[in-house]
C-alpha cells in the first residue's frame, strides 16, 4: 500500500479497473481494423482505414487508459479522478471512431467532429498527467515526463493538421503535400513510437522480472526518440532538407539506443519459476515490436535522411506493416497480456487462471504473427497479393486468437478461479 504526501494510504482499485475497462476497448479497436481488412479496397481507402483504427484507435485509446495509472503508481502519486478518466478514454475512443467511419464514408463534417473529440481527449491527458505529478512524492522533473509531454504535445499539433485537412481548411489543403509527412511523424513516431517506448524502460524489465535501472541508452533513447520525429516534421513543414535529416539521425539514433537497452535488460532478466509461456509470451511480445519498429525506423527515417524533407520521402505502404503491425499491434497484445492479471480486479486465484488463459498457445501465436507479418512486409511494396494475403490471414487468425483469449479472461468469475500454484508468482534471481 503506497501512502500520499500526507501519509494516508493510496487505493488505486477503482484505477485498475478504468486502466482494465481501457484495454478491453483498445482490444475492440483492434478487432475492428481486422475486419476492416475485409472491406472493398475503395471502402476502407486502401491501407487507411485498418491504419487509422490501428493507431489513433487501439493504440492511443491504450495509451490514454494505462499512461494515468502507470505515472500515478511510478509516483506514488493519487489516481486520476475517476470521471475524469473516464472522459478521456471516452473523447479518445468516439473520437478515433468518428474519424475512421467519416474520412472512409465520404463525411468531413463527422471527421472533423472526431478530430476536435480526440484533440479535447489528448488535452484531458495531458491535464490528467499534470495533476497527478503534482501531487507525487518528491521531484518528478526527470526525463520520462519530459517524454511524455514532448508525446502529448506532438500528437497535438499532428491530429490537429488532420482536423483541420477534414474541416476542408483551405490553406491546411493546399499544402497538405508538405503536411501530411509531418502529420504522420508528429502521431506515429512523435507519440505512440515515443509512449511505447518511454513506456517499456519501466515494463520491460518488470515483464523480465529485473531491477528498473537508469541507464545511459533509455537517457540517449528518450532524447532521441522525443527530438528526432519533432525535428524531421520541423523539417517537412518550413522545407529544410538539414533540418529533416538531422531528425532522421535523432531518430535513428534513438531507436539503436532503445534496442540496447532491451538487450541490457535481458541480459539481467530473472528467472521465473511459474507461468513460463505467460512471461514468454508477453516479454517476446515487446521485444519484437521493438525490433519491428527499428525495421520501420530504418526505412521512414532512411528515406529522409537521403531525400531530405521531399514529400516523396513519405510512403505509408512501406511502412504500415513495420509500424502499425509488427510493432503497435504486437506490443499491444504483449502488453495487454501482461497487464490485464498485473492490474486489473480481481483476486490471485482469478489472476493466476488469467495468466494461464492468455498464455495459450504462445509460442504457436508468435510464431503465427510475426511469420505473417514477414510476408505482408516483404509482399505489400512487391505488388505480391498471394504472400500479403497469407500473411493477413495468419496475423489476422493470430489476433483474433489473442482477442478471445483476453475476452475469455476478463469475463472469467472469482468464485471460478482455481487455487494459484503454490510456488508463489516470483522471479528466481
Amino acid at each position: 500500500m503506497q501512502l500520499s504526501p500526507d501519509r494516508t494510504p493510496i487505493h488505486r482499485d477503482a484505477d485498475r479497473r478504468i486502466t482494465a475497462g481501457g484495454l478491453i476497448v483498445s482490444a475492440a479497436f483492434v478487432g475492428l481494423a481486422v475486419g476492416s481488412v475485409l472491406l472493398p479496397p475503395p471502402a476502407r481507402r486502401g491501407a487507411w482505414l485498418p491504419l487509422h483504427l490501428a493507431l489513433p484507435g487501439a493504440a492511443t485509446v491504450a495509451i490514454g487508459s494505462v499512461l494515468p495509472f502507470f505515472i500515478a503508481a511510478l509516483a506514488a502519486a493519487r489516481p486520476g479522478p475517476p470521471v475524469a478518466r473516464v472522459a478521456t478514454i471516452a473523447l479518445l475512443a468516439s473520437g478515433a471512431l468518428a474519424v475512421s467511419i467519416g474520412i472512409a464514408g465520404g463525411a468531413g463534417g463527422l471527421a472533423a467532429a472526431g478530430g476536435v473529440a480526440f484533440v479535447a481527449g489528448i488535452a484531458g491527458l495531458g491535464w490528467l498527467l499534470v495533476l497527478i505529478l503534482g501531487g507525487a512524492l518528491g521531484s518528478q522533473r526527470g526525463l520520462l515526463p519530459r517524454a511524455y509531454g514532448a508525446a502529448l504535445v506532438s500528437v497535438a499539433f499532428g491530429a490537429t493538421l488532420a482536423t483541420l485537412y477534414a474541416a476542408g481548411w483551405t490553406p491546411v489543403l493546399e499544402a497538405w503535400g508538405r503536411l501530411k509527412p509531418a502529420h504522420a511523424w508528429l502521431n506515429l513516431f512523435g507519440f505512440v513510437g515515443l509512449v511505447i517506448a518511454a513506456t517499456l524502460i519501466h515494463l520491460y524489465p518488470t515483464v523480465l522480472g529485473t531491477r528498473i535501472a537508469v541507464r545511459r541508452s533509455t537517457r540517449a533513447a528518450l532524447i532521441g526518440l522525443s527530438g528526432g520525429p519533432m525535428t524531421i516534421a520541423l523539417g517537412y513543414l518550413v522545407g529544410a532538407d538539414a533540418v529533416a535529416r538531422l531528425g532522421a539521425i535523432l531518430t535513428i539514433g534513438g531507436t539503436a539506443a532503445l534496442g540496447w537497452f532491451l538487450v541490457e535488460t535481458h541480459r539481467a532478466r530473472g528467472r521465473w519459476t511459474t507461468d513460463a509461456a505467460w512471461h514468454r509470451f508477453a516479454s517476446w511480445s515487446l521485444a519484437g515490436g521493438v525490433a519491428w519498429y527499428a525495421v520501420g525506423v530504418a526505412i521512414a527515417a532512411g528515406r529522409v535522411a537521403i531525400l531530405g524533407a521531399a514529400p516523396i520521402g513519405w510512403g505509408v505502404e512501406l511502412v504500415a506493416v513495420p509500424l502499425a503491425v509488427g510493432f503497435v499491434l504486437q506490443v499491444l497484445v504483449g502488453a495487454w497480456t501482461h497487464l490485464v492479471p498485473a492490474v486489473g480486479p480481481g483476486d490471485q486465484r482469478l489472476h493466476a487462471r488469467q495468466r494461464s488463459i492468455l498464455a495459450t498457445a504462445a509460442n504457436a501465436r508468435l510464431a503465427a504473427f510475426d511469420s505473417g507479418a514477414i510476408l505482408m512486409a516483404a509482399g505489400l511494396p512487391a505488388g505480391a497479393a498471394p504472400a500479403v494475403a497469407a500473411g493477413a490471414t495468419l496475423v489476422g487468425g493470430a489476433l483474433l486468437v489473442a482477442l478471445a483469449l483476453l475476452l475469455r479472461a476478463v469475463t472469467l468469475r472469482p468464485d471460478r478461479a482455481p487455487e494459484p500454484p503454490r510456488q508463489g508468482h516470483e522471479p528466481r534471481p
